[in-house]
């Protein structure tokens, strides 16, 4: 039925939403108050009701029950540590780092994704200065795509893009991030979402019988 079509992607939508801010930039007092406030860890749906689900949700839950803003500084170290710097970040956010051999930024996938978007009219405003293969650009653009489907759920072109775009240029890598991601994380929140994000991959993966591309990886 349409509507638990629409129903379906708008969830999605407000998922793909939350992991694009989470993990585009620093954390700030703000978001984890309003994250707090509205028990994220409680109200977060259990799509494919996986371990990570179930295990990411129970961390969230439990780290935004006992937040405060003393403990922001840790939050900021962590997201540096994770996917920013100084130094090698432990998981590393940009998909060419893992598929090319000599694992470099703007590398031939990102020179491939960007001729992807202008093909299908994506762009986007940036803040910084940002290669356009981090994780969380792919969520912005799902976000998007999301949107349209749900204000025409028989558009077959933005579920094409959207496919392709989670099929060929982001699932090859990111669940290699986001694994990265899990093991290396100093606190509940980011692996939380780490893991979060792995069941969110699993569910669109299911929700639009998208067949994953085995790729070899390089990191």
């Amino acid at each position: 039925m349409i509507s638990d079509s629409v129903n379906t992607y708008s969830e999605l939508q407000a998922i793909s939403r939350v992991l694009h801010n989470v993990l585009l930039d620093y954390p700030c007092e703000a978001s984890i108050d309003s994250f707090a406030e509205n028990k994220l860890g409680e109200t977060w749906p259990e799509l494919t009701k996986s371990n990570e689900n179930q295990q990411g949700r129970a961390l969230l839950n439990g780290f935004l029950a006992k937040w405060n803003a003393e403990q922001i500084n840790e939050l900021k170290l962590d997201y540096g540590q994770l996917f920013f710097g100084p130094g090698e970040p432990a998981a590393m956010p940009w998909g060419s780092v893992y598929l090319g051999e000599e694992q470099l930024l703007n590398d031939k996938s990102t020179v491939a994704l960007m001729a992807f978007y202008k093909a299908n009219g994506i762009s986007f405003e940036l803040a910084h200065k940002q290669p356009l293969d981090h994780i969380a650009l792919f969520y912005a653009v799902i976000d998007q795509l999301l949107g349209q489907l749900i204000t025409e759920p028989d558009n077959k072109a933005a579920q094409d893009t959207l496919v392709i775009l989670i099929q060929q240029h982001m699932l090859p890598w990111s669940g290699r991030c986001l694994a990265l991601a899990v093991e290396h994380a100093q606190t509940d929140f980011y692996k939380g979402i780490a893991l979060l994000a792995l069941d969110f991959q699993a569910e669109l993966t299911s929700e639009f019988n998208i067949i994953p591309v085995a790729t070899r990886l390089f990191k």
